[in-house]
């Protein structure tokens, strides 16, 4: 399975470099993995709807750019599905059962996702209510795509 994490923003941080290292190697024994980052807008700090919303079609163009036909795809977002560990897993294996070897997960800005990606989407995805920054959530996201494919191939995992 080819597995796509598409992300707007540069990781600046060593320590979440380091993180998404580790489980890019760790996952590297179940599936192949890319991860690809677009270029995230400067918000000017009283920024209006207005500007907001060019912001995330601007991020949001530039994701789908990178979204190819055969992807099924993912997004990350606050009104999504909660999924448990165990299911997000049951939800991976059935894509590739059902023969969608190629699955994009999408991780807005600061802002969100905008409205295309979001039609784009073939499921959403939360979390948590809460909010996280952009940056962790990607190691987050392969925290748990890596407790997925361990709960697959039923090896232990923390509960």
């Amino acid at each position: 399975m080819n597995l796509y994490i598409i992300s707007v923003g540069k990781i600046k941080e060593k320590y979440l470099k380091d993180a998404i290292m580790e489980y890019s190697k760790r996952l590297s024994r179940y599936c192949r993995l890319e991860v690809i980052e677009v270029a995230d807008e400067k918000t000017p700090e009283n920024a209006s709807e207005k500007e907001e919303l060019q912001i995330k079609e601007k991020e949001g163009a530039a994701i789908l750019r990178n979204v190819k036909e055969n992807m099924h795809v993912v997004a990350l977002d606050l009104k999504g599905k909660m999924l448990s560990s165990e299911e997000l897993s049951r939800y991976i294996g059935k894509c590739g059962i059902q023969g969608e070897s190629n699955i994009a997960f999408i991780i807005g800005g600061s802002l969100g996702l905008s409205a295309e990606v979001l039609k784009r989407a073939d499921f959403s995805i939360s979390f948590s209510k809460m909010t996280f920054p952009h940056q962790l959530m990607r190691v987050i996201l392969l925290e748990q795509i890596y407790r997925s494919y361990r709960i697959m191939s039923g090896e232990p995992y923390h509960k």
